[in-house]
């Protein structure tokens, strides 16, 4: 008996040691896939009881005043780029646009017969120079006609009355050439101011034309804006516009909040917080 249990004996420890050799390999291939789960999937994962998520909150603000027309989207929607928000009402900002653009057709109507008025003026001009020309040779008549009688009146040639009349019509014609060169000066005067409003530009490139043409523009983008579309992709929150309501510009409706840029943050009080309750139990 003693020979066979000797014999018998090492059976037991073969059977042990490939038990032993099992668990570890179990072991060695559970350590195994961990590792590659904590590598190719844990790893951009965090998890944590001591941090808060922080991500940037885009707020959706009008640009103009209007009534809320439509509302295309809620709390907790998702929205995409350039997705229409909240419709404002057009109405106003499309009637803003249609006087816009009517005062700047009057404008450059205006301007085309102010460029046009230019060679009128300058004829006007032309016309009040031959005007002193004509009294020029009026007075010269009428100042040889005096001379040539007031040699004559020492003889009784001609009469003292016909002298007077010789002179007041000498005065009569120096009234008229001052008059007549006044109104060249007013002229020329009409003319530079004229060309001073028009000269070294065109119609479309004029001051009034511009400044008409930015109000036309300023109007358009009021209409474009009444379109409140989103600015990022995110998911929508903090709702606070309601169908009908009147809107004021740089009053927020709404916010955006883009996950793909989130991000934890550990905070202290949470902390705190979680060991405390550790505690509790």
């Amino acid at each position: 008996m003693s020979e066979a249990q000797a014999v018998a004996a090492p059976a037991p420890n073969g059977k042990r040691k490939r038990a032993l050799l099992g668990i570890a390999g179990v072991v060695a291939v559970a350590g195994l896939g961990w590792g590659v789960y904590e590598w190719l999937v844990a790893s951009h994962y965090e998890s944590t009881d001591n941090a808060y998520v922080q991500g940037n909150v885009v707020q959706i603000t009008p640009q103009v005043g209007g009534t809320v027309m439509a509302i295309h989207a809620d709390d907790t929607d998702f929205v995409k780029a350039g997705q229409p928000l909240v419709t404002l009402d057009p109405a106003d900002a499309r009637v803003a646009l249609e006087q816009a653009e009517a005062a700047l057709g009057q404008t450059v109507r205006q301007l085309r017969t102010v460029y046009a008025t230019n060679g009128s003026l300058a004829a006007q001009v032309t016309l009040r120079q031959a005007d002193v020309a004509k009294v020029q040779a009026d007075l010269a008549r009428a100042t040889d006609d005096l001379n040539r009688r007031a040699g004559l009146v020492a003889t009784g040639a001609v009469s003292r009355e016909e002298l007077n009349h010789a002179q007041s019509q000498v005065n009569a014609a120096r009234a008229a050439l001052a008059s007549a060169r006044a109104g060249v000066a007013g002229a020329r005067e009409q003319l530079a101011g004229n060309r001073a409003m028009t000269e070294g530009t065109s119609i479309e490139q004029h001051p009034q034309v511009q400044a008409a043409a930015a109000r036309v523009r300023e109007a358009w983008l009021a209409q474009q804006r009444a379109a409140m579309p989103a600015p990022v992709d995110g998911y929508v929150a903090r709702r606070t516009v309601q169908l009908g309501q009147r809107v004021a510009p740089g009053v927020p409706v709404m916010a955006v909040i883009p996950l793909n840029r989130c991000g934890s943050m550990p905070t202290s009080r949470k902390c705190s917080c979680a060991r405390s309750a550790s505690a509790s139990r």
